[in-house]
């Protein structure tokens, strides 16, 4: 009887590991560079303060803001608003492309109306949604619900869809189930595309967000920018935006961070 050995996990060398740690931080020179000209340009009298203030003065009314509570408190609403419009569109995305994906009549009773919901742009819907759910929270959770829920649907549909179906043969030859081959053959081949779709739902969850919150909102970072017009703060105003792009990129880089250990078997194209 001829034993095989198991295959042990290589680990990257050295130089790799310091080449790609290397990359990472050389991502942030171009987000400083634009930091430190606009501060130049502000300084040097190019730019004026009630148009676009410089980015210390940015900081120094988020630090007073953030120092008397203002901030963390608006910034609380907006994150509880983002996590149960992600919750409800993403559940929703998931069950409904799953089904779309994987059964035959769910492909044809579900995916044509989604197919010709997605034509409309769902920002155009607020005027709507007022309407039907009113102009308090429920419309603005609805309104990102509607943005995630996109495309997450896509993205789990077409990831299903694309997975080569002579794997899913070869898996009911070994004797799997209907369970065993989702879990191991159906749900890693749909990951990468479930977690774009998730970068991208994230990404169209915080847009949903700037626009729900500017329209008759009494808490959140939407409201504090457009209170912050209404006295021509302007440095609140660009705080506000700064605080909408760092969440982002802060959602970004921790889904980065999961799916590189969720698809760590996948070796995938890197930048030379």
């Amino acid at each position: 009887m001829t034993t095989v050995a198991a295959p042990v996990a290589v680990e990257a060398p050295a130089p790799v590991v310091a080449r790609r740690r290397r990359l990472r931080w050389q991502r942030i020179v171009s987000p400083v560079a634009i930091l430190v000209i606009w501060e130049a340009l502000s300084r040097g009298g190019l730019l004026s303060p009630d148009k676009l203030p410089a980015p210390s003065t940015v900081l120094q009314t988020g630090w007073r803001l953030a120092a008397d509570g203002t901030l963390g408190a608006h910034l609380l609403d907006s994150l509880t608003r983002a996590a149960i419009g992600l919750l409800i569109g993403g559940v929703l995305a998931l069950a409904l492309g799953a089904t779309a994906g994987l059964l035959r009549l769910g492909d044809d009773t579900i995916d044509p109306p989604v197919q010709m919901a997605r034509m409309l742009p769902h920002l155009a819907l607020v005027p709507l949604l007022i309407i039907w759910v009113g102009i308090g929270e429920s419309m603005k959770i609805t309104l990102v619900a509607l943005g995630v829920f996109f495309p997450l649907y896509f993205n789990t549909y077409a990831g299903i869809r694309d997975i080569d179906e002579r794997l899913v043969e070869a898996a009911r030859t070994c004797g799997l189930g209907t369970w065993a081959r989702l879990r191991h053959v159906i749900l890693p081949g749909a990951l990468p595309s479930l977690f774009l779709g998730l970068r991208l739902a994230i990404g169209a969850a915080w847009l949903s967000l700037v626009v729900g919150e500017q329209t008759n909102t009494q808490n959140g970072i939407g409201f504090l920018m457009m209170e912050a017009r209404e006295f021509s703060q302007t440095d609140v105003v660009v705080l506000g935006l700064f605080v909408y792009a760092a969440l982002g990129l802060l959602s970004d880089l921790l889904l980065r961070a999961i799916e590189r250990r969720a698809l760590a078997w996948r070796r995938g194209l890197r930048a030379a």
